[in-house]
Parts: structure tokens; sequence; C-alpha cells
């Protein structure tokens, strides 16, 4: 693509991150992270914009170079060829978000439902390895080559990158096969009451484990899904979330901005009161805490270390609401905001 047009590769790389500038807003508080997290710049709409800004910071770092006297250019400058690969990698980031369980609303605001392929864990090492192995190996087998005065390629690593592409294209098919297996065997097994639907959830590395959910009249019913032998396990007891009636401090911390928002992201929301208990911070203040979870994300090495440090899984959140049904406070990733 480089020799299409100069700053290709710059462009491409600042594009495929692009989207991720709505963490910015995350600095405001928690709603906001949740609120604005894979929002507009994660959309169809959006792609667009993300490319045409990249095109501008290219163009002002080409102008900055020309001014220095160093902007000698192996390539043809082409503004179109520079926007449309621009363009495909701010795509590219929109459907490697999708490929995870946390889910991307790629046609909002005319559609604003969430939609997640699930088949890949959000941080898969298999794909990290495979990606570092393309940088890192014809690099190491270059300075093999220099050593005994092998001819330098133009092209270092193109064979790398094909191979690591294609092992990624096929390992994304292979864990789609079994996340369609996963969902079926949940579908399959016995469950106290009519299920209404039920969610695959990946483990990383193993394409065989999953975490299910499953959604019945009165209850969510957590499992683990092995596919290599079809089998689904799950404790009656601990791995059974109750459908309780909503408490007027329920209704309050839904109806609060945060739990619109947490509401309209979660796909598997389980919201239920802890109890009265002191505000943090203020001992002789009491509050009635209520607890938003999404159950996709309660499994896992990383609920664990969440509950140990948090005391609640990953994505959860603790709503207090006073004695006049005002949210006061809302605690969120480790982080406190106040409405």
């Amino acid at each position: 693509m480089n020799r299409k047009s100069a700053y290709v590769t710059l462009a491409m790389t600042l594009a495929a991150e692009a989207p991720d500038l709505d963490v910015l807003w995350s600095m405001t508080g928690p709603t906001a992270a949740l609120e604005f997290h894979r929002g507009w710049t994660h959309t169809l709409l959006g792609a667009p914009v993300m490319a045409t800004a990249t095109c501008g910071v290219v163009w002002l770092w080409h102008k900055w170079r020309s001014r220095k006297g160093a902007a000698k250019i192996a390539a043809p400058l082409r503004w179109g060829w520079l926007w449309g690969c621009a363009l495909l990698a701010s795509l590219s980031h929109i459907f490697l978000d999708y490929t995870n369980n946390y889910g991307v609303r790629p046609f909002a605001p005319f559609n604003p439902r969430w939609y997640e392929g699930s088949f890949v864990f959000i941080f898969e090492p298999l794909i990290f390895a495979a990606l570092l192995a393309a940088l890192v190996m014809p690099w190491l087998f270059g300075l093999a080559d220099r050593e005994i005065g092998v001819k330098k390629n133009l092209f270092p690593g193109r064979n790398w990158a094909i191979a690591m592409l294609a092992f990624i294209v096929l390992l994304w098919g292979y864990r789609a096969v079994e996340h369609h297996r996963a969902a079926n065997d949940l579908m399959q097994h016995e469950w106290p009451g009519e299920v209404l639907r039920v969610s695959a959830n990946p483990y990383p590395i193993t394409p065989w484990k999953w975490h299910g959910v499953v959604e019945t009249s009165t209850a969510y019913i957590a499992a683990t899904v092995d596919t290599r032998t079809d089998t689904v396990t799950s404790d009656a007891v601990s791995d059974t979330f109750y459908k309780s009636a909503v408490t007027p401090a329920m209704a309050a911390a839904k109806q609060s901005h945060f739990g619109r928002v947490y509401l309209d992201w979660s796909q598997l929301p389980y919201v239920d009161e802890i109890g009265r208990m002191p505000l943090p911070g203020q001992p002789g203040v009491m509050a009635t805490a209520v607890r938003f979870r999404d159950l996709r994300f309660n499994y896992g090495l990383a609920a664990q270390m969440a509950e140990q440090r948090d005391g609640s899984p990953p994505l959860s959140a603790i709503v207090y609401v006073d004695d006049k049904l005002r949210v006061v406070l809302v605690q969120m990733n480790g982080r406190e905001e106040t409405p």
C-alpha cells in the first residue's frame, strides 16, 4: 500500500486506533465512560470522520516535515488513496470490537441496537502472540541475514504478516463455530422453566470453554460449557440469580441517568438491592446500595480479581440511594461519581 501513496502505514495505524479517542469522555466519570465508550466513533457514520481527521493529522505532519526540509518521500502522495486506506482501517476497528462480547453499535443513531460476535475474548493472547510474531520474527531473521551478507529485502515481513493474518482469520472461524455449538448446547440442556434466551461468552486461549448464561422467566442461570464433550455444568445454588421484585430504591437507581445508561448498554442486566449501609466517605450517613451487573462478564480470572479488589465483578456498579430516593453516589471500576 505504501507504494501507492506515501504515509499509508502512518495513516492506517492512526485511523485504526482513532475510534478509541472516546476514552477521553471517561475522564468526566463512570457514567460518561459507559455512555460514550464505543459510541459514535465506532459507527459507520463515524468512520469517515475518523478517516478525514487522520488525513488532517497526516497533512499537518507532511507540512511540518516540508518546512524542516525533510519531506522526501519514496512514493507519490495521493490523498484519495490515503483517505480510502484510513477509512478501511477505521472500519476494521469496528469489526475487531464486534468479535468480543462487549459489542458495538455500528448503525447508530438510526439503529441503537448493540451487536456482539462473542467468539473472541476481549484480549485474546493467541491473536496478540501471532501479531507480535509478525513484527518480531522478520526483524530477527533480518539480523541473521545481515550477519551472512544476504541482500536486504525491500519489503521484509510480508510473508509473516500474511501467514499470521491468515491464522487469525482461521481462529475467528473456528471460534465462531464453537460459539454456535456452545449456544446450541445451552439451548438443548434441561433447565427449570422456559428458556427465553441464552448467551455464550468466550474464555481466552481455549476455544472449547464458554461461560453460558440462560435467562428464564424467573431467573438467570450461569453455566460452564465444554464443547469438546458437549457438557453443561451449573450449580443450582451459586449459579442461579433469581429475578426479584423491584423495590423503590431499585426503581430510583434504574431511573437515574446512570441507570438508564447502564440498562441501555447491558445485554444481561441483573439489578439487586444489597441493603442499607454507610455511604462511602461519610460513615454517619446511611443509604441503600443497589448493585448493577451484566452477567456476561461475571466469570473467569478477571471477575475473580475484580471481586477481590472492588468486591464486584467487571463492568458492575453500586448505586447509593438516600431515604428520599435520590441517587447520591455511583461507584464503578474503582471510581466514584456524585450525580
